[in-house]
């Protein structure tokens, strides 16, 4: 993540830095750092970013499930885990999805596909 989106996340939770840090369990002076790009922002607070924003930006009552969305053969569904666990608008958060027909295991590969899937697209508004 950028520090640019880091910082117009921030904005848009309406948070200060020292409430981010908070919730984020780090100092302000690591959020200043994040935000003036003099510090790589970590994979896991990426992740806690994003989660944070997904629940401002809810998605429409009437939002499919992933797996109707990205139209998943019944094979690669029923091992999948946001299908498991009934959470279809959550599946770039859950580790272990069955995203372009395989598993991803690391952030950084999952989340490359992610930013270009219509599912993570509408719940954090990219």
């Amino acid at each position: 993540m950028e520090s640019e989106k880091f910082v117009s996340y921030r904005k848009q939770l309406g948070l200060t830095q020292k409430e981010l840090a908070q919730l984020l369990v780090t100092s302000v002076k690591t959020i200043h750092s994040y935000e003036q790009g003099r510090r790589n922002i970590p994979d896991s607070i990426e992740r806690q970013i994003y989660f944070l924003i997904s629940g401002k930006n809810k998605p429409a009552v009437n939002s499919q499930p992933c797996w109707i969305i990205k139209k998943c053969p019944e094979e690669i569904k029923n091992q999948c885990p946001a299908w498991k666990f009934k959470n279809g608008q959550l599946c770039w958060f859950i580790t272990g999805t069955f995203c372009e027909g395989q598993v991803n295991n690391n952030w950084k590969e999952k989340i490359k596909i992610c930013k270009k899937c219509e599912v993570f697209k509408s719940i954090l508004d990219l």
